[in-house]
């Protein structure tokens, strides 16, 4: 009896095993296959954050392994150890992920259909190369494109990423492209202000009037709000798009024709 109760105790989950392991100075130098002189060099340097100390015996986590490891990867992209620096200095003071994506009060369900990403550092770094700098990830940390779980990056929508990394490989700036991110995010908030004032003024007035007093709302005027503002999501995003297109079409044509010379005009 007593074996198996041995036997038992010793199986014990693999990944709470993993989760809770720690490490001394040269055994998680090895795990990151640099030298303990080298880690020493890192920590100096605040590349990675301070150990747990128990005593004089300093403790490493995970958290400082997948650090390591991101360090060892932008380097190898061609990153330098200052710049490295500064891009973890933004990281640890990037905005929460909570923070970007916790609607845990919205009345109604988000409009967005976007699907957020997640991406280690040196992953980021594939997506934009040398265009990864501190000054663009706290710009887009600033914009809320992006916010920082753990030891990794969220970006907000995938469509935006795949946007924002096409236009950067047809060779525009990233912080070009982030600007542009910034002045359509200030136009799509007036485009927003734009539809919730109609619905506002013409359609839930009188209920946002008691909301306002203070006075109490049934469940059904509640309900009345959500299904008013569920039926505004297909016309507002049909408007939207429908104009942006013919704007599109305007400009494009005027465009061309200041570009194209005169007699290319008249030839077509």
């Amino acid at each position: 009896m007593a074996a198996n109760e041995n036997t038992q105790d010793e199986q014990t989950d693999p990944a709470d095993h993993r989760r809770a392991r720690e490490f001394r100075m040269a055994d998680l130098a090895k795990e990151a296959g640099i030298t303990v002189r080298t880690l020493r060099f890192y920590r100096e340097r605040k590349l990675i954050p301070p150990p747990r100390r128990e005593g004089r015996i300093a403790w490493y986590n995970e958290h400082h392994l997948a650090r390591l490891r991101t360090i060892g990867a932008l380097l190898e992209r061609g990153h330098t150890l200052g710049g490295i620096a500064e891009l973890l200095s933004a990281f640890d003071t990037g905005r929460d992920v909570g923070e970007l994506l916790g609607l845990e009060n919205a009345l109604v369900p988000p409009w967005s259909e976007e699907t957020p990403v997640r991406l280690t550092p040196e992953e980021l770094a594939d997506h934009f190369s040398e265009d990864i700098t501190a000054e663009n990830l706290s710009t887009s940390l600033d914009i809320g494109y992006l916010a920082v779980d753990g030891d990794e990056f969220v970006h907000i929508s995938r469509r935006l990423l795949d946007a924002s990394t096409e236009l950067v490989n047809q060779g525009i700036p990233l912080a070009a492209v982030l600007e542009a991110g910034r002045q359509v995010r200030a136009h799509a908030d007036a485009l927003a202000d734009v539809f919730t004032t109609l619905v506002r003024t013409h359609l839930l007035s009188d209920v946002l009037a008691r909301l306002s007093a203070c006075e109490d709302v049934g469940p059904h005027e509640v309900d009345r709000i959500t299904e008013t503002i569920e039926r505004l999501r297909p016309l507002s995003k049909g408007v939207v798009e429908a104009e942006l297109s013919m704007a599109m079409d305007r400009r494009v044509r005027a465009e061309v024709a200041k570009w194209l010379p005169e007699e290319g005009r008249e030839g077509k």
